[in-house]
């Protein structure tokens, strides 16, 4: 007796001898499953993916060492006022009531505050330090000196800087106005400190008069969009398990026929998912975006193993087997099929550990964990819970309900399922050759498929957002700023979130040759940036900013000229000195933006031209930053998007040759340990691979881009396709080995496993198609990838691997290797021994 008779004699032993004590067993570590559930904490959006990208870890280092960042500080928040004229009077006095209520609340932790009204305000009194000081100042001002102020403000350039692009001096009129809002926590503090401190932030505005949040006032950053994300997965949870449960449950009950059986199924579903969201806990592996496809993932496998072992029960069960025997029967047969799906899909899985983003190495984890969980409650706990609850009904009045095997005798399924069977009998070449061709054609256009990767592509256009608000609660979503947000920086502060790219200079700036490399940078710049006139980069720096001080400020551009020795305007000696000067001026604010405090490192940005490709215009900076005799990092949101763009194709790559190849080399093991045939694996890989090519152009034919979400698709494909070509390969050779004719083995396996299959390529795909369902994009569309590669993997089954068999039938056996010759040997050999 082999080891893998060993386990499955002990499953029986278990399962038929024992039922109660298993029952028992499974419900206690459910208890404990629980207290892990309890601890699961929550991580979403781009920020996932980007954490050990060199770019990212730049564009963090600014965000710290800088005054103004790219994209926010994680300490930091803005309030977008719009209004009529943000120049006026009365929205002067509201902005800088509000900058007072935030900077007076303790328990908010607001540093500081910024804009455009402290400028002017300084002007009319510059002694009015805070912000509840320079309003009485602002409110005291007659209307010719507040416009004197206002002009005095903007020729020292504090306000074209935080109000929109239509500001006009001369009428001094700007329709928004940015107010920046910095938190005294530590940079270490958690998102979850950050995003309460910015919630309640949200209250104050909307307590000040005329301010209305969420409408006229935005506050918005890192923690608010955090706190939105998170809205976003409770969302679509809300909105895709309701309706994937209902759904499940619907062909549950068609393919079961008895709610007892089905509340069997259930209930084991109920264990496997529940133990591996326990695991998590227990684990510290946060929920995140892409852990939302573990559940329809888990409940696929479930359903098909919960159905394959009441149907292929059943069927022991109408040939007059009884309780015990008739489970030993199907628990022998199917569950070496359970270890072979099970390991082939845990290894398809674990592929994804290869890939460089955190969130996908989860869910290889996370997922090939719950996959063993699966296996050991649909093949231990639910077969001794079906004998268990069997042994009742015999004895209990409890009525019959429908228990014949699904796609058995002449039902109009069974006709439907023959047909594979039937093409096998008159062409398997050619169907082995359309199909394989056709996969082959799938996975050559599924080369073009695009990469994508952006902050934005995690929320939902607004007319779907439109659409779901009409939803009664509780499944109405929540109403989010971030388009609103979005909308608004790019319009009114010509502020978009691609639009430049920055260098890090992560070194001192304080040689004397510091500032001329710098302006070297901007000289002969590349095709994507924009220029000047003079040929230059449209960029700013702290040049850029020494420059225009230069202009308007006599004395300071005299202390320039001294420390000019080249000529350019650019200070080549002294550099300290002019700093000190710079930051002594009223564009200290401004310089800050541009020097670390410790003078240790700069930045510079640049703009990009409109319309130009991001991969070009991200090259191009990187190859800036590699010529530069600077120490110098490129980076942006517009840098860290590509590098995880570049890293999404080699990481789906890599992750389907991992799954592919220990796949592969499992099943060809497990069948020269199981049947003494290597090449059995072969009949359920060439399936998988046309599985796989036809998933890979329908992403291409649907405009489906490869994105973090979905990259592991292709890896996961395999386990997917190896669940259901492994169910139809392992009874087809156990009734032919048996002694029935070849035909007659197919005929027995689709009117069977087929039948099975049915039932659970059905609620699978049912089930894995309603998040499309869901509020964020990204998993809509996993979840319609992994529904089409079920029902791919399940048409593969049944259509190719009848053909496959006679082909390899046919023609195998010029070469030593036909199943007549193998099968029948270890068949008679079998017999004779017992």
């Amino acid at each position: 007796m082999t080891a893998a008779d060993r386990v499955v004699e002990r499953v029986n032993e278990l399962a038929t001898g024992r039922p109660v004590a298993v029952v028992v067993a499974f419900l206690l570590v459910s208890v404990v499953a629980l207290g892990g559930v309890t601890a699961i904490s929550t991580s979403a959006g781009a920020d996932q993916f980007t954490q050990d990208i060199p770019a990212q870890q730049a564009l963090d280092e600014i965000d710290e060492e800088f005054e103004s960042s790219i994209g926010g500080s994680a300490t930091s928040a803005q309030v977008i006022v719009t209004e009529g004229n943000v120049l006026s009077r009365d929205a002067l006095i509201r902005i800088l009531e509000t900058q007072d209520r935030l900077e007076s609340r303790s328990t908010l932790r607001v540093g500081s505050t910024s804009s455009h009204a402290n400028a002017v305000a300084r002007q009319l009194d510059p002694s009015a330090e805070t912000p509840g000081e320079q309003r009485d100042a602002v409110a005291a001002a007659t209307p010719t000196e507040l416009a004197a102020a206002i002009e005095a403000a903007d020729e020292s350039g504090s306000v074209a800087a935080q109000v929109s692009t239509d500001y006009n001096p001369t009428a001094q009129q700007a329709d928004s106005a940015i107010v920046g809002v910095t938190y005294d926590v530590p940079e270490a503090a958690t998102t979850a400190r950050v995003e309460t401190l910015q919630v309640r932030s949200v209250a104050v505005v909307d307590s000040v008069p005329g301010m209305e949040a969420g409408e006229n006032a935005i506050l918005f950053g890192d923690g608010i969009l955090q706190s939105e994300i998170n809205a976003l997965l409770t969302d679509t949870a809300v909105i895709v398990f309701p309706a994937a449960i209902l759904f499940i449950l619907l062909f549950l009950l068609l393919a079961y026929r008895d709610p007892i059986d089905m509340a069997l199924g259930l209930s084991a579903l109920g264990v496997s998912v529940l133990w591996t969201f326990g695991f998590m806990g227990y684990a510290g592996i946060p929920f995140s975006d892409s852990l939302v496809t573990v559940f329809p993932l888990l409940v696929a496998v479930g359903i098909d193993f919960g159905i394959h072992i009441i149907n292929r029960y059943r069927e022991e069960r109408m040939d007059g087997g009884g309780i015990g025997d008739s489970m030993r029967t199907t628990t022998d047969q199917l569950f070496i099929a359970f270890l072979l799906v099970t390991i082939t899909t845990v290894v398809s899985l674990i592929a994804n550990v290869v890939s460089p983003f955190d969130p996908n190495r989860d869910f290889g984890i996370v997922a090939a964990v719950g996959m063993v969980f699966t296996l050991v409650v649909f093949g231990v706990y639910l077969p001794a819970a079906k004998v268990l609850v069997d042994r009742w009904r015999e004895r209990l009045p409890i009525p019959e309900f429908g228990s014949t095997p699904l796609g058995t005798g002449g039902s109009r399924l069974s006709r439907v399922l023959h047909v594979g069977v039937d093409l096998s009998r008159v062409a398997p070449v050619l169907v082995v050759v359309v199909v394989l061709l056709g996969g082959a054609l799938g996975g050559a256009y599924g080369t073009g498929v695009d990469t994508e990767f952006s902050e934005e592509a995690f929320f939902p256009d607004e007319d779907r957002l439109e659409t779901y608000s009409q939803l009664p609660e509780p499944l109405a979503p929540t109403e989010y700023t971030f388009l609103d947000v979005l909308t608004l920086f790019e319009e009114e502060f010509d502020q978009d979130f691609v639009g430049s790219v920055t260098l890090y200079v992560d070194q001192s700036v304080r040689d004397d040759d510091s500032l001329e490399l710098i302006d070297r940078t901007t000289r002969n710049p590349p095709d994507t940036f924009a220029t000047t006139d003079e040929r230059r980069a449209q960029s700013t720096s702290v040049v850029t900013v020494i420059e225009e001080r230069a202009e308007t400020d006599p004395e300071f551009r005299r202390l320039v000229e001294r420390n000019d020795r080249l000529g350019t305007g650019v200070p080549d000696r002294n550099v300290d000195e002019v700093y000190d000067a710079l930051l002594d001026s009223s564009d200290e604010e401004r310089a800050r933006g541009y020097i670390a405090a410790d003078r240790g490192s700069a930045r510079i940005d640049y703009t990009i031209r409109p319309g130009v490709e991001s991969a070009q215009a991200v090259a191009d900076v990187r190859e800036l930053a590699d010529r530069t005799p600077l120490n110098a990092v490129a980076t942006g949101q517009l840098v860290v998007n590509e590098a995880v763009i570049d890293l999404l194709l080699e990481s789906a790559i890599r992750s389907l040759i991992a799954a592919f190849v220990f796949t592969a080399a499992f099943l060809m093991l497990s069948y020269r340990y199981l049947e003494g045939k290597a090449v059995y694996g072969v009949l359920n890989l060439v399936p998988v691979l046309a599985t796989v090519g036809l998933l890979a152009g329908s992403m291409w034919l649907l405009d489906i881009p490869l994105t973090p979400i979905n990259a592991p698709i292709l890896s996961v494909s395999i386990g997917l396709g190896v669940d259901y070509t492994v169910h139809f390969v392992h009874r087809f050779v156990d009734e032919y080995t048996g002694g029935a004719p070849l035909q007659e083995a197919l005929d027995v396996t689709i009117g069977g496993t087929g039948g099975a299959l049915t039932g659970s390529m059905l609620t699978t795909v049912t089930g894995l198609g309603v998040l499309w369902l869901a509020v964020i994009p990204l998993i809509q569309e996993f979840g319609a990838l992994l529904a089409l590669g079920v029902f791919y993997a399940y048409l593969c089954s049944i259509v190719l691997v009848p053909s496959l068999v006679v082909v390899w039938d046919r023609y195998g056996s010029r070469v030593g290797l036909g199943l007549e010759a193998t099968l029948r040997e270890e068949g008679e050999a079998e017999r004779g021994g017992r």
